[in-house]
């Protein structure tokens, strides 16, 4: 046997004529605001979770392989087989580029030989390129590649963007934006490969 209890009204029902015009709108904003936040937390997670969903694309990955002929020598990333890659692609007009060139130059005098930084340079002008080389004496293999050819391959187009690539020629890491380069994690990190 079922007993019917009475029902109370659901704030989120239309409103009747026996509430006040204020009743009314306040009900129905109520509603509104509600479905508002339902969809937004609703669009952010969904948005949270393809950014997030595991690994940024090529984490895990062989490294794409590419030539890059600048003043004469071709480097190919392959020819670093054996011993981990900073492949870090940057511009002479980029501010933050700039501002974390010094630190790569140091992430290279601290990492001798057990690691090749390699800084492509993506600038079209080549004096631009080589003037920026000589006033602020980069001591690290850098090459410049106008028809950005190699970052294409990467999918970068956000400069400076940096993949560490183990001894394997696997992409381990992808960093986007300005790093500092000397940190104690990183270098231990690279070293660690």
């Amino acid at each position: 046997m079922l007993i019917s209890q009475p029902i109370d009204r659901d704030p989120q029902a239309p409103a009747t004529s026996e509430q006040s015009p204020v009743a009314c709108f306040a009900v129905r904003y109520y509603s509104f605001v509600k479905r508002a936040a339902i969809l937004f937390t609703f669009f952010s997670l969904c948005l949270l979770a393809s950014c997030n969903s595991g690994r940024p694309p090529r984490i895990g990955e062989t490294a794409p392989d590419f030539s890059v002929t600048d003043a004469g020598k071709t480097i190919t990333l392959s020819q670093f087989r054996g011993k981990p890659v900073v492949l870090n692609f940057w511009a002479s007009w980029c501010p933050p580029c700039v501002a974390e060139m010094p630190s790569l130059v140091q992430l290279q005098k601290q990492l001798g030989d057990k690691a090749t930084v390699l800084a492509v340079s993506l600038d079209s002008d080549d004096n631009a390129y080589k003037q920026f080389i000589r006033d602020h004496n980069i001591d690290l293999l850098t090459v410049r590649d106008s028809k950005q050819m190699s970052n294409a391959l990467y999918g970068t187009f956000k400069f400076p963007e940096t993949y560490i690539i183990d001894k394997t020629g696997k992409i381990v890491r992808k960093f986007i934006g300005e790093q500092d380069w000397t940190t104690p994690e990183i270098l231990n990190y690279v070293n660690g490969l």
